[in-house]
Parts: C-alpha cells; sequence; structure tokens
C-alpha cells in the first residue's frame, strides 16, 4: 500500500489562501494595517475599494429582504404567527437595547473614563462634528413611525429603506395568502427564483471581500494612527470589557432559550464576522448572515423579519457605547450627573438609538441630544469622542451583529419557528450546507483525505460546485 502523500506547508497555505474567505480577510486585514501604517498617504487613496463593496452589497440587501420575507410568509401560511414574530421581536429588542444602556452607565459610573480629564468645553472645535454629522438631526418619534410608511413600491427600493420594504413584502405575502396559489401559482416560484439569483450575486460580490477589507482598514489607519488608542486607552478598553460582558449575557441568553452555544455559533459566521469588522459595517454582511441563519434551522419568515428589523431596533452596540460616551463627555467637563439625570439619559437613549440607522454621523447626534435634554453637558463636548469613534466601530459591529443574531434564534425559538436539533448539528459541523443547496439537503459529512468537510447533497451524487466564498 503505497504510503499517503502528505502536502508540503507552502502548498497546504496556498491552499487555504485560496479556499478560505476566513483566510483571505485576515491577511487582508493585516496587510492593511501595515499599509496605512507605513504610507498613510497613500492608503488615503485607497477608501474607494471599501466604499464600492459596501455598495455593492446594499444593492442586494432590500430585494433580498422582500424575497425572503414574501416566501417566508407564503409558504408559513399564517400570517398571525408573523405579526407575532414582530411582537416578540420588539419585546426582545426593548429588553437587550435597555439591558446595554444599563450596562454602559454602571460601567461608566465604576471605573470614571474621565475623570481628571477637566475639558474646557469653549475650547473644542465643534465645526468637525457639524461636518460629521452633515448639519442632519435624528427623526422624532412620529417621524421615525411616518418615515417607515413607503410613499411608493420603488421608491422604498430606490432609497434602501429596510423598514419600508419589510413593509411592503408583509403586503405582498398578506396578498398571496388571501388569494392563494390556485389564482397566482406562478408569482411565488418566481420570487423563489429571484430568491436563488440574489444569492448568487452575494457569492459573487464576496469575492472583493478581502479587497474592500484591505482598502477600509488601510484608510483607518492611516487616518486615525494608533495613537489615538494611547490617548483614549481608559475610554477604549471600558466600552470593550462592557461589550465583552453584554455578548456573555447574551451566551447565557441564548443557552437558556434555545440551548445553542454563541461561541459555536461565532465559529460557524467567523467569516462574515471578519468582513464586519473589516468594513465597519453589518449590512456588509446582512445578506450572508441571512443565509447562515436559514440554513442553521431558523424559519425563513423568522429571519426575513427579525434580522432586517433588529438594524434598525437592536443597535446593542451603539446603546452601550451611547451610555458609556454620555457619561465620559460629563466626566471630562466636570459635570456630576445625579441618580434622576442619569435615568433621563437611559429614557432618551432608548428613543434616539431606535432612529439611528443610516444617519450620518448618528451617534453624534444622538449624544448631543442627549446632552441638550440635561442641560447639564455643553452639546458641543460631544467632540471630545471625534478621536475615538472610529476606534469602537468594532465594538459596535460585533456586538450589534451578534445581539442580532441571537435575537433571530431567541425569538425563533419562542414561536415554535426553529429546527432546535439542526441548529445543533450545524453549529457542531456535523451538518455543512453548501452555498448552493437549500437547508433540506445537506447531511452529515466526513473529511477528505486532507482534512477538509465534504458535503454530500442529499439527493445527488455527483460532487458540488465549489463554494462561492
Amino acid at each position: 500500500m503505497p504510503p499517503s502523500v502528505v502536502p508540503s506547508l507552502p502548498r497546504r497555505v496556498a491552499r487555504i489562501l485560496r479556499t478560505s474567505l476566513f483566510a483571505q480577510v485576515a491577511c487582508a486585514l493585516v496587510l492593511g494595517i501595515v499599509v496605512g501604517k507605513l504610507w498613510p498617504d497613500f492608503a488615503a487613496d485607497l477608501q474607494p475599494l471599501g466604499d464600492g463593496f459596501t455598495r455593492l452589497i446594499k444593492t442586494i440587501i432590500s430585494p433580498l429582504v422582500f424575497c425572503v420575507v414574501v416566501v417566508g410568509i407564503a409558504k408559513a401560511g399564517d400570517l398571525k404567527a408573523f405579526g407575532r414574530i414582530g411582537l416578540k421581536a420588539l419585546i426582545w429588542f426593548e429588553v437587550a437595547s435597555t439591558l446595554a444602556l444599563i450596562i454602559g452607565l454602571i460601567a461608566a459610573n465604576v471605573v470614571q473614563p474621565g475623570s481628571g480629564m477637566n475639558v474646557d468645553p469653549s475650547t473644542l472645535n465643534t465645526s468637525a462634528v457639524d461636518a460629521k454629522t452633515g448639519g442632519g438631526s435624528l427623526p422624532s418619534t412620529t417621524e421615525f413611525i411616518v418615515n417607515a410608511l413607503p410613499t411608493s413600491f420603488i421608491g422604498a427600493f430606490a432609497e434602501n429603506s429596510l423598514l419600508q420594504v419589510l413593509i411592503l413584502a408583509c403586503l405582498v405575502g398578506a396578498a398571496l395568502l388571501h388569494l392563494g396559489h390556485t389564482k397566482v401559482p406562478q408569482v411565488l416560484p418566481a420570487i423563489e427564483q429571484a430568491q436563488e439569483i440574489i444569492f448568487a450575486i452575494v457569492g459573487f460580490v464576496m469575492r472583493l471581500a478581502p479587497i474592500a477589507v484591505f482598502g477600509a482598514m488601510a484608510v483607518l489607519i492611516g487616518q486615525y494612527g494608533l495613537g489615538v488608542i494611547e490617548t483614549y486607552a481608559k475610554l477604549i478598553i471600558l466600552c470593550y470589557v462592557a461589550a465583552a460582558l453584554f455578548i456573555a449575557l447574551l451566551a447565557v441568553a441564548l443557552k437558556i432559550v434555545t440551548g445553542l452555544s454563541l461561541w459555536k455559533f461565532l465559529r460557524y459566521i467567523r467569516e462574515e464576522m471578519l468582513l464586519a469588522l473589516g468594513t465597519a459595517s453589518t449590512e456588509s454582511v446582512m445578506p450572508r448572515v441571512m443565509q447562515k441563519l436559514r440554513k442553521a434551522g431558523a424559519r425563513d419568515d423568522a429571519v426575513g423579519l427579525v434580522l432586517p428589523t433588529g438594524y434598525s431596533f437592536n443597535l446593542d452596540g451603539a446603546s452601550l457605547y451611547l451610555s458609556i460616551g454620555t457619561l465620559f463627555i460629563a466626566q471630562a467637563v466636570g459635570v456630576d450627573l445625579s441618580l434622576s439625570q442619569q435615568i433621563t439619559v437611559v429614557l432618551v437613549l432608548m428613543l434616539t438609538s431606535k432612529g439611528m440607522a443610516g444617519i450620518p454621523g448618528s451617534a453624534f447626534l444622538a449624544l448631543a441630544a442627549t446632552a441638550s435634554s440635561l442641560g447639564a453637558i455643553p452639546a458641543g463636548a460631544v467632540a471630545l469622542l471625534l478621536g475615538v469613534d472610529r476606534i469602537m466601530d468594532s465594538m459596535r459591529v460585533v456586538t450589534n451583529l451578534l445581539g442580532n443574531c441571537v435575537a433571530v434564534f431567541a425569538v425563533s425559538r419562542w414561536e415554535g419557528a426553529l429546527d432546535t436539533e439542526k441548529a445543533k448539528k450545524v453549529l457542531d459541523g456535523e451538518i455543512v450546507p453548501t452555498e448552493e443547496e437549500s437547508p433540506e439537503k445537506s447531511e452529515p459529512v466526513a473529511s477528505d483525505p486532507d482534512g477538509e468537510p465534504a458535503t454530500v447533497p442529499a439527493q445527488s451524487a455527483k460532487e458540488p460546485a465549489p463554494e462561492a466564498s
């Protein structure tokens, strides 16, 4: 019997770089840091790489959400169940984001990250804040609700307004249920086919992810450098430790509600998580995360409603940052906030954080609104956070994304829309769905001679096409 041939180390490394999106993005991340540090002027010219990728992904999000929600409602056959999912999701979002705000306030009170800075607000340049926010403002509660209603079918997609697209998808799904498959037999299959086309496009666009991460990271390091980390070390460490505590609580909640492991899920979406970190955007990974949640046993209607809604209502990482940031600013300018004022901070941020998604400089607008409502903190003092805001993106991205994914699993389990056994097998690696096949077609896998998982489709003996990564 001939001895087994073990590939050389360079060949194994080359194979991993060729086939693993995680490895490609990780290398791009490191390379971007190096280029940004050594050649900051050149790095500034790489901004279009990250921006172009994000624009391509945003093009896909609205039609994908529409298709997933319509198909989910039509196949579930129960509009009341969809309404229950939406209500339970909103309850979960409010509890989670309020918990994040409270954790942030407690952490800032204990550590006092801004104490001893003795900053004079009159010396701060507030024009930089105006440039960051573009002179905009956060919508009021009434404006937020009205803006969620579409004014035209095409306009909702053109403006990439997820809440408007969700409402349209619910109406179309309800109409399909009302008319029945006999009156419009070709509509649902056409939407399903459109959904498959969109997922194929996602696979094509994701091939550009390493280039996008390289450009975005090079711009970040080139523009801000690493020195800002030293200046704001106490605040940065506090925010990341508070986020780690909140994520640990999410892990406990997920285990109690569903029996699933958050750490195994994190490994399952490691490629998407690294991409989100590199581009500082959770939108860049929404299509892939939706796909993976569906393949991990969450029902289409739950994924299609809970995840996109969470992008507007469940900004856990932003809530942590806003509560800590508010107290940091107060401490830095020598303002001692009473307990009642801190309760006011929580109440104000509970409202302002819900209208932040998609608004330029929304964190600064929310901080300024909170400072104005207290009357004790100069609104211009939010300029203190200009230098550190971009460094906080990683914390916000990870916490927001995990918070929304946990919400999908928890609400799905709550509504009976989660295949728990399948989810455990997928997270354990016993089932590895490929990009091309639906979740129902995958079976337990073995390892090939090189140690890579090999998926065997249930209804085909042919070798699956290479995964679009």
